[in-house]
């Protein structure tokens, strides 16, 4: 069936559900549509799974495409949305590649060092174009049609099909020039038409097939979860068309700004990883976004690196707290708190402080709240000394300035670390403000361990590790401190 159209034999599974036609099609196109989910995930098993899910949706949405539907653009879409529902791969994985992309680009040939460049923002940025562009760029150069299939393929003259091609790959090439990658449109045409379609595993295909002609009746749970969330997805995206026709009867209504939320707080933008480090965040482009979490619970994590802030799975509380330079539970609202967590970033160059009332602008633009520094009275911990000498809390003698800090589960390990250090993570354990009175200066090293399982949910017991071993006491008080108090923008 290689001759066959894809329109006819999509026609053939949806009347009489041929095994073969269907069997034709995914024969053709899961290279495709593995190469999406592979270069969202890096993960040979998930890259399986979201191919299964797409094809499954495509054997349950035969009978609906209509006749100007070009199929290898839908299946790329399709792809794309449905891997926007797994994670990238771990935290560390996403951390080599990106020192061994930063150790050995020097030593790269030309087209392989732009592919890596490439390929974390490629989706993104095809994501920016216009259907028939997109289906355009997938038909020329991931599945390397001649420039006359593509224009019998999307029904237009060959000098037509040549000029939509040659504006996508201008817009391609303006938005990584945004992002830093300079180059010519030829030679992303090149490196993409090279590296985006990877070989899929020999059994794959099969597997597909005989799961998706029963429409997911025997899939897993896992790839049910996907076609799930990718349908949603895909519903939210012609919603947002819809926002894009009517935009001014929808503003009326107040419901356009609900809506766009909604959509995107299905994008995933690269540097919401896990734990994004320094080499990540110095390697994305500048940019200062507030955007819903891709991240559930326990995942969390919050740092500020030369100037730069970034945040995964963080509460509003923490979000105030990043834009203002305060402890997330020195924070107050006089009105109603986002609802929610989000991942942040603000990574422009100018330092910290430049970093941080862009956020506050960001704030204020997205939730319209303002915030400032005033003292109110508050229920905290005050820090003291109840026992000098202790084994755990020792002066360090080192006139280096650096400070290490090793923690896990039950231990915590510090070298070279004021007071102030210790009553920051004693705040975030017992979720309030910690104030210092322990009269300590100079740094010191710390050696605390506990029980995870006992003291590590007993405040009470974590406070008696911490008089045993640091011979340091925490006492309630009421206090008035400086905290900041947010509110609603006039």
């Amino acid at each position: 069936m290689t001759d066959v159209p894809d329109a006819r034999l999509l026609e053939e599974f949806a009347r009489n559900g041929s095994e073969e036609a269907f069997a034709a099609l995914v024969e053709r196109h899961i290279a495709l549509v593995y190469s999406v989910a592979m270069r969202h995930t890096a993960n040979p098993q998930f890259a399986q799974d979201i191919t299964q899910a797409v094809f499954i949706i495509l054997a349950r949405k035969a009978g609906a495409f209509g006749h100007k539907t070009v199929l290898p653009g839908w299946l790329y879409h399709t792809a794309r949305l449905t891997a926007a529902n797994i994670r990238r791969a771990e935290t560390r994985r996403v951390r080599r590649e990106q020192e061994a992309f930063m150790q050995y680009k020097a030593q790269e040939s030309t087209t392989d060092a732009l592919w890596r460049e490439l390929s974390p923002q490629l989706d993104e940025a095809m994501a920016g174009l216009g259907t028939s562009e997109r289906d355009a760029l997938v038909l020329r150069y991931f599945q390397n049609k001649s420039m006359a299939e593509v224009g019998k393929f999307l029904g237009l003259e060959e000098n037509t099909a040549q000029k939509r091609v040659s504006r996508a790959l201008e817009k391609l090439r303006k938005f990584f020039v945004k992002r830093g990658v300079s180059s010519t449109a030829v030679i992303i045409a090149g490196a993409i038409s090279a590296n985006s379609v990877q070989a899929v595993p020999a059994a794959l295909a099969k597997s597909v097939t005989a799961v998706a002609i029963t429409k997911g009746a025997a899939a897993s749970g896992a790839t049910l979860t996907l076609i799930k969330g990718a349908l949603k997805i895909m519903a939210w995206t012609k919603a947002k068309t819809a926002i894009v026709v009517g935009a001014g009867l929808l503003l009326v209504a107040g419901t356009a700004t609900i809506t766009v939320k909604e959509i995107q707080a299905h994008r995933h933008y690269p540097w919401q990883v896990e734990d994004p480090n320094r080499v990540l965040v110095n390697s994305v482009w500048p940019q200062v976004k507030i955007v819903p979490t891709v991240f559930s619970p326990p995942v969390g994590s919050r740092h500020i690196n030369d100037g730069k802030i970034v945040g995964t799975q963080q509460t509003p509380n923490s979000l105030l707290g990043a834009a203002y330079q305060v402890s997330r539970y020195r924070v107050v609202f006089l009105t109603e708190p986002p609802v929610g967590n989000y991942d942040f970033i603000a990574n422009l160059k100018g330092g910290e402080d430049v970093n941080s009332a862009a956020l506050q602008r960001e704030i204020e633009k997205q939730f319209h709240l303002v915030a400032r520094k005033e003292t109110r009275e508050a229920d905290v911990l005050i820090l003291t000394v109840k026992t000098r000498n202790a084994p755990g809390l020792t002066a360090n003698t080192s006139k280096s300035p650096d400070a290490n800090i090793d923690s896990g589960l039950g231990y915590w390990r510090s070298r070279n670390v004021p007071v102030l250090s210790i009553s920051e993570r004693l705040e975030k354990y017992f979720k309030m403000p910690v104030i210092d009175h322990t009269g300590l200066t100079g740094r010191f090293n710390v050696d605390l361990k506990w029980d995870e399982q006992v003291e590590g949910k007993n405040p009470d017991a974590f406070k008696q590790v911490l008089l045993d071993q640091l011979g340091l006491e925490l006492v309630p008080s009421r206090e008035s401190i400086e905290m900041l108090v947010v509110e609603k923008a006039k």
